[in-house]
Order: C-alpha cells, then structure tokens, then sequence
C-alpha cells in the first residue's frame, strides 16, 4: 500500500475475507482496465473447463496489462470478479486461487465477486475488471 492510497473497513460494517470496504485515492492518474480473459496472446481460450487454469491465465494477463502503464497489483484500487457459476463453493475456490496468484495484492482493496450465467467467450468460465490508481506523473513525462 502507498500513502496515496488508504484501506478502509468501517467498524459497523462486516468483517472481510481479505478485501476493504472503501478504497480512498488522494491523487493521481487512473487507468480502467478491460476485462482480462483467459485468452494467451494469439487470442485463443486457455483451459476450457478448467477454472484454475483460466483463473492463472487472466491473472497473468492482468499483470502485463498492468505493467503496461507502470502499475502493479498493490496499485489496484478497485476489482470486480465474474465467474460463471452460482455454486458458493466454486466462487470461494476462485477467489481463493485469485488472492493467492501473482495479481492477488489487486484484492485487498475494494472488490465485488459475482457468479454468472455466461461471458463474452465460448467456454470463458472467469473475468476479471481492474481499476488502478497510478502515481502522477513527475516533469518531464
């Protein structure tokens, strides 16, 4: 976490399970991200039917996207999780995986995990949707 970002869990609210209720930006540059998919480079889906594998896919391809615009997961300030599925068990499972990946500081901000019935891809069984508040930029960029 940074000075130019604060997490925030109100006392009257419910306790999370890793994330904040309020994410504060005093500052800055912000960069919304498109929904990152489990596809690899050239475009085609990675593991069809295989939640995990689309899950270190789309994580993977958060990563780049953020580095793309000098930003790493702890810059993320807001995220929102869609999975195709209403079974609480495999949306548990999900987050689990997602928290524990290489894009898993993303989650401890302000985030939102929804079960649903389809995504845009054949097979697409996650997305992920990233916003990141980025450091302003010094003289001279």
């Amino acid at each position: 976490m940074s000075a130019d970002i604060s997490r925030i869990d109100p006392e009257k609210l419910h306790p999370t399970p890793g994330y904040h209720h309020i994410t504060v930006v005093e500052a800055g540059r912000t960069a919304y991200l498109a929904g990152q998919c489990p596809l690899d480079r050239s475009g085609t889906l990675v593991g069809p039917g295989d939640l995990d594998a689309q899950i270190d896919q789309v994580a993977a391809n958060a990563l780049v996207a953020l580095a793309a615009v000098d930003a790493g997961p702890e810059r993320v300030v807001r995220s929102v999780i869609y999975v195709v599925s209403d079974d609480v068990a495999i949306l548990g499972a999900a987050w689990r995986r997602l928290t524990g990946s290489v894009i898993g500081p993303a989650f401890t901000t302000a985030s939102t995990l929804l079960g649903v019935a389809r995504l845009g891809f054949t097979g697409q069984l996650v997305e992920v949707d990233l916003t990141a508040a980025l450091p302003a930029r010094t003289s001279g960029e």
